[in-house]
């Protein structure tokens, strides 16, 4: 009985040693805080991908920076250092400086237009097609919202701006949007924004809704304006040299759980802007929902001509898709 006994052990413990081996664990990294819909949406990737591989992957989440901010989370991933990150769409900008152009304030006027744009826009899919050549590949296009401001002062115009030291994320079109409302930029990764901006370095920041609401900004920059002065969401980019071990059937079941997961982050995020903005308000933040946003719009023009001085025809191709989808959509 005895032999019987440690030779069902052993054949149980070999059983399990090579279902381990057979689990392939893969690293998803990105910067939003452990309650914010990025996690949300990674949390329903990572199942998908374990359910639709039949537990051959699993997604392991890393989130709040712990393994780098956007710029080191998408070198690693071209390096195949991590095997997943979301980011907004002009932090890809450093290895594909094209999409720089999504950058571009005022694209469209809404998210049904921001996700025909993204999903339809031929200009914006020969840009993602160059991706895999970087070292990424884009696999769906996850939603963030619309950029707005928070600050310690009261913001309507430009001319409240004028001067003010303003934290951004580093890409060129964001900063030239910013500097053209009046703005002095601070480039900082978004762990520090909260201090900076408690401690006076700063005097605000920049970020969608609910990035705001989850980093707790408007605890220190109370007056929250919806400018909305830029559309950025952010694409979920794959390793290629995890692709490449993917079989077909495999990368079927990743692309797949990637679109599902889309959907989940546009419908929580264009869902949650008022709820988050009525909690906010609770909390003591001062809510702008109408600013002069004509005369943001006036201010950032010269950025157009700076963009095509640099990027020539690709910005006029990117802008007549997202003219396309402002006449479809009115």
């Amino acid at each position: 009985m005895k032999t019987i006994r440690y030779t069902l052990m052993a054949a149980a413990a070999t059983l399990t040693i090579t279902a381990a081996q057979a689990q392939t664990v893969l690293k998803f990294s990105h910067t939003d805080q452990q309650s914010g819909a990025r996690q949300a949406a990674a949390e329903v990737f990572a199942k998908k991908v374990e359910e639709l591989t039949q537990g051959r992957y699993v997604v392991r989440t890393f989130c709040c920076s712990q393994l780098g901010n956007d710029p080191k989370n998408i070198e690693q991933l071209a390096l195949g250092g991590i095997d997943f990150t979301v980011s907004a769409t002009g932090s890809y900008a450093t290895h594909l400086p094209t999409l720089n152009l999504t950058m571009l304030p005022f694209l469209v006027d809404n998210y049904q237009q921001g996700w025909k744009l993204y999903d339809e826009s031929k200009w914006l899919k020969a840009q993602f097609d160059k991706a895999p050549e970087k070292g990424f590949r884009f696999l769906s296009t996850w939603e963030a919202g619309f950029r707005s401001m928070t600050t310690k002062e009261p913001l309507n115009s430009p001319a409240d701006a004028k001067g003010k030291k303003l934290r951004t994320f580093p890409n060129e079109m964001m900063r030239w949007t910013l500097e053209a409302m009046g703005f002095n930029i601070q480039i900082m990764p978004l762990p520090e924004v909260y201090l900076a901006i408690q401690q006076g370095a700063v005097s605000g920041q920049e970020n969608p809704v609910d990035t705001i609401y989850s980093n707790k900004f408007y605890e220190v920059a109370p007056n929250v304006t919806l400018t909305n002065h830029v559309y950025s969401p952010i694409p979920l980019a794959v390793s290629e040299k995890t692709w490449q071990k993917f079989s077909e059937a495999d990368r079927k079941a990743v692309t797949e759980a990637a679109q599902i997961a889309a959907t989940f982050s546009r419908e929580l995020i264009s869902g949650n802007d008022a709820k988050q903005l009525a909690e906010m308000t609770k909390k003591g933040a001062k809510v702008n929902a109408k600013p002069d946003v004509e005369a943001f719009r006036k201010a950032v023009q010269p950025v157009y001509g700076q963009a095509r001085e640099k990027f020539g025809a690709d910005v006029d191709a990117f802008l007549k898709d997202a003219e396309m989808v402002r006449a479809s959509t009115k």
